[in-house]
């Protein structure tokens, strides 16, 4: 049963990739402002299981919802509208390589309904702040650190107010230091903005430094492991 504060709710989902069951029977609920870690070995499904939380994969067998949409309802009109309340972040950053930082988040915006010159301006220096960089608006992708990239790349995920980060190996491509603080970042902000996070990793290192509620995929099943205080 959807609870007030449910942001993902699935009850005995089948998670498929093309024909293949990669998951069955799932059963997973993450709450407002939750921080929640994936883990599994590669092939156990996690990527999968994001893509049918974020609707890139249909909904095959049993009931999920997320932010308030029925994935088993999703179509081409309603999916835009549903990841305006994601957030999306990859282990590839997938910027804009021909665009400054400033341009990378006014392409999100317009391409998301903003209209109001001003008030998208604004928008994207507010959540350049939020992620702790400072004069970058200017600068071009390749020209940033690592961990500046992933930081752009979080500020963009933020920028429509998300009720949950789907996060996908987001420290995958970085040294530990930067990774811990990519780490701190997300939970400052699920913390400080009530934004659920659910991040997939395989770096079991942060899962000790920075315990949370761990999730595995394992056998075609999904095993609510442990929580730990955040």
């Amino acid at each position: 049963m959807l609870l007030a504060n449910d942001i993902v709710l699935l009850e005995e989902a089948d998670v498929f990739q093309d024909e293949n069951a990669v998951l069955q029977k799932v059963n997973l609920s993450i709450v407002k402002g939750e921080f929640a870690y994936l883990i599994g070995k590669t092939g156990s499904g996690k990527s999968s299981l994001l893509k049918l939380i974020y609707g890139a994969l249909p909904m095959r067998g049993g009931k999920g919802t997320v932010v308030g949409y029925d994935l088993g309802s999703l179509n081409r009109k309603n999916i835009p509208l549903m990841r305006r309340k994601l957030g999306i972040v990859f282990q590839d950053f997938n910027l804009l390589t021909d665009r400054n930082v400033s341009e990378n988040l006014l392409f999100v915006l317009k391409a998301t309904g903003w209209t109001d010159r001003q008030k998208m301006e604004e928008r994207c220096q507010e959540v350049i702040k939020m992620v702790g960089l400072g004069d970058v608006m200017s600068k071009m992708p390749h020209t940033l650190s690592g961990g500046e990239q992933q930081r752009t790349v979080i500020a963009r995920a933020l920028l429509n107010r998300p009720e949950l980060i789907v996060a996908d190996e987001p420290t995958g491509n970085l040294d530990p230091e930067t990774s811990d603080e990519i780490l701190i970042l997300l939970r400052r902000l699920s913390q400080q903005y009530e934004t659920a996070v659910l991040l997939a990793t395989h770096d079991y290192r942060i899962l000790e430094h920075f315990p949370a509620r761990i999730i595995r995929c394992q056998n075609g099943k999904i095993i609510d492991e442990q929580h730990f205080t955040i």
